[in-house]
């Protein structure tokens, strides 16, 4: 990883652990703050790369005896790692051994929120390395569900509504044979629902629109006897996370939330009661909300969505066609 910093705070903190002024512990903690502060909302992938040498530097300066102030390092140099935008899964395996090495040292003298914060993010990282076959997704909802017990719906309800909402897509992602289909699918909507018991539009905006969008998601393909009525359920869910979502302040987030709730209007019928005089008017709007879906992706670069928004829309033209 090349080191070059652009922060003159990262360079006033490395000048300050030079000096004499501090102790070795306000030298650490200094670095962790420092660091931390990098990560929150970091204008660049370099911002991570510099917290990641903070961490380091941290690391090399404490002692054996300041065994949590080693843990709150790893933890800190593992979030950065894992934050850090790469296609490789070096980064992502280095995150771990950091969390893994911390979580046994906060277990013993760190507060139950920060040995549950710790598991939230080794559950992120396990699922993020599935893909590349170096992590089970049992092992993320494990992870996942022992940060649940601090972080409870009542007491903590945006990471409970994080951690559920991971759960559930955890869940979905697992690959079962078709008689598991139904239980994966089911399981998801019982997560997205016991977060959406604790998290509200008014206190709670941006986690409300994700559950409630992912909800729908999950509900749309969820295999069951009354497809109709879990579409309708679907629409709702979406129409409650539009509420949020809009062109002017989350932009390709309304254009995800707009483009899924037109694959409900595919497949509903005009009237529910009589499905058999089809859906020429539901069909005419998801082929509105289609093209405005499009134009949003292209504007915002997101080509893959556009492809699949093309798509959707030769479907939508073929099927009023034969309507």
């Amino acid at each position: 990883m090349t080191i070059t910093f652009s922060d003159a705070n990262v360079k006033a903190a490395l000048a300050a652990i030079e000096s004499d002024e501090a102790t070795l512990v306000e030298k650490i903690e200094m670095l962790i703050e420092m660091a931390a502060g990098l990560q929150k909302k970091p204008k660049s992938p370099q911002q991570l790369e510099d917290a990641v040498f903070l961490y380091r530097r941290g690391l090399e300066l404490c002692p054996p005896d300041y065994p949590l102030l080693r843990a709150r390092c790893l933890s800190g140099m593992g979030t950065a790692l894992r934050t850090i935008p790469t296609e490789e899964v070096d980064l992502l395996l280095e995150a771990k051994t950091a969390y893994e090495t911390a979580l046994p040292i906060l277990e013993e003298y760190a507060s139950p929120e920060e040995v549950a914060e710790a598991q939230m993010n080794i559950g992120v990282v396990l699922q993020g390395l599935v893909p590349f076959r170096e992590a089970r997704m049992q092992d993320a909802i494990q992870a996942y569900q022992k940060a649940v017990r601090v972080f409870n719906g009542e007491s903590y309800p945006q990471e409970f509504a994080i951690l559920q909402n991971n759960i559930a897509i955890a869940y979905l992602s697992m690959p079962l044979g078709p008689d598991g289909e139904g239980m994966r699918q089911g399981m998801a909507v019982q997560s997205f629902e016991a977060a959406l018991n604790w998290v509200t539009l008014i206190d709670h905006p941006s986690e409300y629109a994700m559950l409630q969008n992912n909800l729908a998601n999950a509900l749309q393909y969820l295999p069951s006897t009354h497809p109709i009525e879990n579409n309708l359920k679907a629409l709702a869910a979406y129409n409650e996370a539009l509420k949020v979502r809009t062109p002017q302040d989350t932009p390709i987030e309304y254009a995800n939330t707009i483009s899924n709730k037109a694959n409900v209007l595919f497949n509903l019928p005009d009237d529910v009661e009589h499905p058999e005089k089809g859906n020429q008017n539901n069909l005419m709007q998801a082929k509105n909300y289609y093209q405005e879906a499009q134009e949003m992706f292209i504007q915002y670069g997101q080509w893959d969505r556009v492809e699949v928004v093309k798509q959707a829309l030769q479907d939508v033209e073929k099927e009023l066609g034969s309507q």
